[in-house]
Order: structure tokens, then C-alpha cells, then sequence
């Protein structure tokens, strides 16, 4: 006979109670380069009017939902794996951000956003004389 605490193991690990969740987390990527930080996320099937973004003091929020739309009469699914249901990703943002100049755009389920970085932290060459 398993232990109780197996058995509540056995229960939180299964598909069945992932599968039940409606909210997610994208995967994020994140690059820097010379004029600021690459952030991409990965939302296949939604739509640029799904997502909101926006900077509050030094945090920048992303969030959406994906809604489960594929109800067909007749057909009975036997498993979904996909992810449905809303998401919430925070990004702390370092001083050196110009916020008013933040990009984002959205394709093919990739959503990319430019941080760029003030021009007081842009490494420049100086050019000995």
C-alpha cells in the first residue's frame, strides 16, 4: 500500500493535474549587444491583440492569454499539451534602459522587444590620434 505522501507525489506530478492548469510561462530569451537587450518570447498561436506590455517604475510586464478556441462537434480530444490559459512574465530592468524608446514587435509567434540602452552606457571606440 503506497504512503499517503507517495500517493500526493504521484498525484501533483501526473499530466492529468499539468494538463488542468489554465496559466503558463512563455520561454524567454535574452541578448545583449552593443545598443541594448534582446528579449524574445515564445507564443505560438496568439495574436499581438492577446498580449499587453508595459513598463511600471523599473518592471517590464507581459502578459496574455491564450484561449482554448477549437471546439468541434463530433470530435473528442484525448489529449492537449499545448498551452492555454493566461500568462504573467516580469523583467526587472537595469538603470541603464531608455524606456520612452522600448520596440516590440510580433511574428510567426515570436514576440521581440528592443531594450535599448542610454547613450551614456553604449560603448563607443575612441580613435587614438
Amino acid at each position: 500500500m503506497p504512503s499517503v505522501f507517495g500517493q500526493l507525489m504521484d498525484d501533483f506530478f501526473t499530466e492529468n493535474t499539468l494538463a488542468k492548469s489554465n496559466v503558463f510561462s512563455p520561454k524567454a530569451d535574452i541578448l545583449e549587444d552593443d545598443k541594448g537587450f534582446h528579449l524574445e518570447l515564445s507564443l505560438p498561436g496568439m495574436k499581438k491583440s492577446d498580449i499587453k506590455i508595459e513598463i511600471k517604475k523599473d518592471i517590464l510586464h507581459i502578459d496574455g492569454e491564450r484561449k482554448f478556441e477549437k471546439e468541434e462537434k463530433g470530435k473528442t480530444y484525448h489529449r492537449v499539451e499545448s498551452n492555454y490559459g493566461t500568462f504573467k512574465r516580469s523583467f526587472t530592468l537595469p538603470d541603464h534602459i531608455d524606456r520612452e524608446a522600448v520596440e516590440a514587435q510580433f511574428e510567426d509567434g515570436i514576440l521581440r522587444l528592443l531594450l535599448p540602452k542610454t547613450e551614456k552606457t553604449v560603448p563607443r571606440n575612441i580613435e587614438i590620434k
